[in-house]
């Protein structure tokens, strides 16, 4: 029996239109050596709306549906994803003090999911994550997140470096969490517009990223496990915020 998944669609021509309707896609699998007009028009407007692709071999594709797929099979996406250049102004012209979560590399659901109902809790207004390497927004993530991801904005951005700087160019302070600092978040003023940067489980956030934030922080640690799940980090990250910012 084959197995449904959410959300899934599958031909050229029925990917081209999902494109073209403004829809957002969470990911596209293509076969290894597809050619002809018609996917060339595809792989164009994947590249232009910064979707991503997989190139991958038809037994990949065949996991996913036995219909006729024609080498290509999408995910829809539950949410719809917004630009940060717009996001930030609009917190600024609501005379919020802008919260922004960035998640560096945090790719299971579940935990993602988890993070953003704690950040929707916590006030944040909008969470930053790159086109690749991050969890896929499916059905385990929105029900992870208790619905929150229907109401706090979730920012993709191809080029997440660059976004990282328009925080930054816009006033905001990115903090970084990460262990190996040598100052706590409690140490810190974050009662200004912040971006809090969380990284990865297994490796952190990454290098270059770790570079451009203005201060580096970590989570007082007591016990004999010397890290945290990226969840409950977050967690105490966002409510540090909070305590200071209305307590």
């Amino acid at each position: 029996m084959e197995k449904k998944f959410e959300n899934l669609i599958y031909g050229i021509r029925a990917v081209i239109e999902t494109i073209h309707s403004g829809k957002d896609l969470e990911k596209v699998f293509v076969q290894k050596g597809l050619k002809g007009d018609l996917m060339k028009e595809l792989l164009q407007l994947l590249h232009q709306n910064k979707i991503p692709l997989s190139t991958v071999p038809v037994e990949k594709i065949n996991r996913f549906t036995r219909k006729n797929h024609q080498g290509v099979v999408a995910f829809v996406s539950p949410v719809q994803y917004h630009k940060i250049e717009h996001v930030l102004p609009e917190i600024f012209e609501n005379r919020k003090v802008p919260l922004i979560l960035v998640l560096d590399r945090v790719t299971d659901v579940r935990n993602f999911g988890g993070i953003a109902r704690t950040a929707e809790c916590m006030g944040v207004d909008a969470i930053l994550i790159p086109t690749k390497n991050s969890a896929q927004i499916n059905a385990d993530a929105i029900k992870t997140s208790a619905g929150a991801l229907n109401f706090i904005p979730v920012c993709r951005e191809s080029n997440f470096k660059e976004a990282l700087q328009f925080l930054k160019d816009s006033g905001l302070q990115l903090v970084a969490s990460t262990e190996k600092a040598e100052s706590f978040f409690q140490d810190i003023d974050l009662m200004g517009p912040t971006a809090i940067l969380m990284g990865s489980e297994d490796e952190g956030i990454s290098p270059v990223f770790l570079e451009m934030a203005n201060k580096q922080v970590k989570i007082p640690i007591t016990g004999e496990i010397e890290s945290l799940n990226v969840a409950a980090a977050t967690a105490m990250a966002l409510y540090e915020v909070n305590r200071q910012r209305f307590i």
